[in-house]
């Protein structure tokens, strides 16, 4: 990828940017993760349990990256700020692997059946629609400001939507066939991506990211 280069006064205004998008994120993240959770508790859906648990991760790392945006006109706070939160990101990463893992292989094991929710439908069908123009908006300022963090805090809001599929493919499936261990085998396909997305992060690296930029 070519070299970015930013004035000061560019930085300053994509990082604001930076700032309110993980603002919205963790608002968003906050009242997802409160309705899947209280649907899930309601309807004893497991899987939708699951991704309000994503939702409460996704919190820890937009608070993370919104500590990042902060320092982004000191140079020397700037790099320790980038080191600290890529490594929140990369743990929230895992956090969430080991628990999408034990989700899943818990209710294949038990044979859990996803119980069909409108509510359930509609938060995932939005998050679907929502995360990809989010994930855009904070690649644009992640390329913008050769910040690996938030390229990785994009990939959260990547692996957000994925969940959010697999959990409506399985309520959906659910409520047409009756198949409730649909979801459950979704979700492990869902594992091996994280965990290397997390293991690059703790090392400093955005996955699938190849970006360099002038001081």
């Amino acid at each position: 990828m070519a070299t970015v280069i930013v004035s000061d006064l560019d930085r300053a205004a994509i990082a604001r940017r930076g700032h309110y998008l993980e603002l919205f994120t963790i608002g968003w993240a906050i009242l997802e993760a409160t309705i899947a959770l209280i649907t899930a508790m309601k309807s004893h859906s497991v899987s939708l349990a699951g991704f309000g648990f994503d939702s409460l991760i996704e919190v820890v790392s937009g608070a993370a990256l919104m500590w990042r945006m902060s320092h982004e006109m000191d140079h020397n706070r700037r790099h320790r700020a980038e080191h600290i939160s890529l490594r929140i990101a990369g743990v929230c990463l895992l956090v969430l692997a080991a628990y999408v893992s034990v989700e899943a292989v818990l209710n294949l094991m038990n044979h859990r059946a996803s119980e069909t929710t409108w509510i359930g439908i509609a938060v995932t069908t939005a998050a679907v629609v929502f995360m990809p123009f989010l994930s855009r908006a904070k690649r644009k300022v992640g390329r913008a400001l050769g910040s690996t963090a938030m390229m990785t805090d994009a990939k959260q809001t990547d692996f957000c939507m994925y969940q959010a599929m697999i959990v409506l493919f399985g309520l959906v499936i659910h409520a047409i066939f009756g198949i409730g261990w649909a979801d459950g085998a979704a979700a492990l396909l869902l594992v091996p991506l994280l965990i290397r997305a997390g293991t690059l992060s703790l090392r400093g690296e955005a996955c699938c990211v190849h970006h360099s930029h002038h001081h």
